[in-house]
């Protein structure tokens, strides 16, 4: 009989969406939420093979941030559940301004000292244009923290981005909101989080062995 979570808990399966041609390039493209692409032919490998991953669990719901990318990878692993995607605004990818489209590389060299204030403390000072951790924080962790108390009794899946995903761990470790960016969140990976009695602990992190092909 499989594994089920008591009536006091929830398990949430947070993905990052699979990856876009953006995430693939070299060097990789900044998108954030002004920016909306189809997954890519390895985005929808990787989001296939998370679905496999999780193909036995008992999902009863599934969420995702409006943008393409994470409701086709929340699509993938629901896959022939009949299970409706859910939509939550609040977990779009962070606003990175000015910035969107661009590279890292780019960036650093052509606005040295907006990119060094952003790496020293990504917590206050935000992507130019755009949004600081703190503020992606403050809608992030009140939204999957209301869909775990929803579901209490049930595992379900969110597929959200690096940011938002990075964000909510540093949030569930108790770490800086300016350590987020040293978390790693792979394209298609899974981090499981469980609410019991009315406290979130992160259980997994970035797990990506599946993607490992």
């Amino acid at each position: 009989m499989p594994w089920r979570v008591a009536e006091n808990c929830c398990v949430m399966y947070l993905l990052r969406h699979g990856a876009t041609a953006n995430n693939l390039a070299d060097p990789p493209i900044l998108q954030g939420g002004g920016e909306n692409p189809s997954l890519s032919d390895e985005g929808r490998r990787q989001s296939a093979s998370a679905a496999a991953l999780l193909a036995s669990r008992p999902i009863s719901a599934a969420y995702a941030s409006p943008m393409q990318r994470a409701v086709e990878t929340a699509q993938i692993v629901v896959g022939e559940r009949p299970i409706s995607i859910g939509t939550v605004a609040a977990l779009t990818e962070i606003d990175v301004g000015q910035w969107e489209g661009r590279s890292w590389r780019e960036i650093s060299q052509t606005e040295p000292e907006a990119y060094q204030r952003l790496m020293a403390d990504p917590a206050e000072n935000g992507y130019r244009g755009g949004e600081s951790l703190r503020q992606l924080h403050q809608r992030v962790a009140p939204a999957l923290e209301s869909l775990l108390e929803q579901h209490l009794g049930e595992e379900i899946v969110v597929a959200a981005h690096n940011v938002v995903n990075r964000v909510f761990v540093a949030h569930l470790l108790g770490l800086p909101l300016s350590k987020a960016r040293t978390l790693s969140q792979d394209n298609g990976c899974v981090n499981v989080v469980r609410l019991r009695d009315g406290e979130p602990k992160l259980l997994t992190m970035n797990a990506a062995f599946h993607l490992f092909q």
